[in-house]
């Protein structure tokens, strides 16, 4: 039987052990120990990394019979190993583990929301609440009040309860199992069932700051990061303020905006820049209208957008009947207009042979537009175009 030092020195992080058992499977090796630290993976929290006579312990669960079950990728050479957890890592399951049981019980507390999930990630945790309407009041008061429990340094009791003495307690939710009942008490928070690393009191937890919340359906989604990732979370945001406070010479509470200024300017520019384009696609429509004696107009551009290429077309329909064939080698786009006497329906033309070109569009019968895969093929049915439907070659 394997002592479980994960619940009786939660803060072991070396420690020699015996290989009780050992036996290996798709290339790993699995091994037991008569005592360990590794916590398995289970009840939403991660397990442990480290190594095990200088081997990285790759995982570690529960077997089908209760066992703890390390994978390693090769047998150790002698009996008794020395094991090394990571602490890091460690350290920051059990301030993430006790916090999102202090603020599930918090949230209960407040606003009669219970936790139906726990989700304890790589970047953040996240809990999902019964509360639809949760808000930004919701927020600051949940932060506020789980912070000053923190700030408390309220005292985390572990241990195991009989059923019978299970319902003596006011316990957060009954547990799955029916024996070996272990239970996590917040003093004077709350009791809760559960298999998790814990830290002793709550002033190890930190911090804890919830940075965005999300509706799901009829719950809401808390995201937060507690102690060592809140300061580090903390550091990061800092030091981007800091450097724009630099870049824009002013203080970490104007940053906002000088942004807001310049986000505002540069919409302003984007609106002069494109009426400026208008006003040239007039003189552009005019000058390709000039010496028109054909009906059918067609210029490839370099730079042109396809906004552009709608606009100047349209201008150009609108002042004589003539059939329209633009293009932008940039965007790889084409538009086709027609107003004039040539029969030619725009849309149905554009489905009938781009196919050939490897190019996607459609449109109406008086304009059509489309995309390609390559400026070749642009070219091609550019080509292919005007070839079909000058005056001197259409059918």
């Amino acid at each position: 039987m394997t002592k479980k030092l994960y619940y009786t020195s939660p803060k072991t992080a070396q420690w020699d052990s015996e290989i009780l058992g050992c036996f290996k499977e798709n290339d790993h090796y699995y091994i037991t120990l008569n005592e360990t630290a590794f916590f398995p993976e289970g009840g939403g929290q991660p397990s442990d990394t480290g190594t095990i006579d200088g081997l990285p312990v790759l995982d570690v669960m529960k077997g089908t019979d209760g066992s703890i079950l390390h994978k390693l990728e090769r047998k150790p050479n002698s009996r008794t190993v020395h094991c090394e957890l990571d602490w890091s890592r460690r350290f920051d399951h059990m301030q993430s583990h006790s916090g999102q049981h202090l603020l599930s019980a918090v949230c209960r507390e407040l606003y009669d929301a219970n936790t139906v999930s726990f989700h304890l990630g790589k970047e953040y945790l996240t809990i999902d609440i019964t509360e639809a309407n949760w808000t930004e009041i919701h927020t600051a008061a949940a932060e506020k009040k789980v912070n000053q429990y923190i700030f408390d340094n309220r005292k985390l009791h572990t241990y195991y309860v009989t059923k019978e003495q299970l319902q003596t307690l006011a316990v957060v939710k009954m547990p799955k199992v029916s024996e070996n009942i272990r239970i996590v008490e917040i003093e004077g928070i709350e009791y809760n069932p559960c298999g998790g690393t814990h830290v002793e009191r709550t002033g190890e937890i930190g911090l804890i700051k919830i940075l965005k919340t999300e509706k799901q359906k009829d719950h809401t989604r808390l995201y937060f990061k507690c102690g060592s990732r809140a300061l580090k979370d903390y550091s990061e945001g800092l030091g981007t303020l800091s450097a724009l406070s630099n870049k824009f010479n002013t203080g970490r509470t104007e940053i906002f905006n000088r942004v807001e200024k310049m986000d505002n300017d540069y919409k302003q520019l984007l609106s002069e820049n494109e009426n400026l384009k208008l006003e040239n696609a007039k003189f552009l429509a005019d000058s390709l209208l000039t010496g028109n004696q054909e009906g059918f107009i067609h210029h490839l551009f370099e730079e042109s957008s396809l906004k552009e290429l709608q606009y100047l077309a349209a201008t150009i329909i609108k002042k004589e009947k003539v059939l329209v064939l633009l293009a932008s080698k940039k965007d790889q786009k084409m538009i086709l207009s027609n107003s004039g006497p040539l029969p030619i329906h725009c849309g149905q033309y554009f489905k009938a042979e781009l196919n050939l070109f490897n190019g996607k569009g459609g449109g109406s019968e008086q304009t059509a537009q489309a995309g390609f895969s390559s400026l070749n093929d642009l070219h091609a049915f550019y080509q292919f175009t005007i070839e079909k439907w000058s005056p001197n070659s259409a059918e």
